[in-house]
């Protein structure tokens, strides 16, 4: 993989992922325009499992990141 123009720095990301009241917290650098779903892969979350949330407002997977941000990932269904 090449490098990055320095206009294209990596984002960090913060990603979130409650569970029965507790809160698992991971860390993740991206390059801007990645989306939230590829984000979600990185960190061996299935996106369509789950309920992404920006600031409290939920965010469709496909949205481009642009700039450092918390993602709060809520898990939809659970093993059975």
């Amino acid at each position: 993989m090449g490098s990055l123009p320095l206009s294209a720095s990596p984002l960090a990301v913060a990603i979130e992922i409650t569970r029965a009241g507790s809160v698992e917290r991971r860390a993740l650098s991206v390059a801007p325009g990645t989306l939230v779903r590829t984000a979600l892969r990185a960190v061996g979350q299935a996106p369509e499992g789950s309920a992404v949330l920006v600031d409290d407002e939920p965010v469709p997977l496909d949205t481009p990141i642009d700039r450092p941000l918390t993602l709060t990932v809520v898990p939809t269904f659970s093993g059975g």
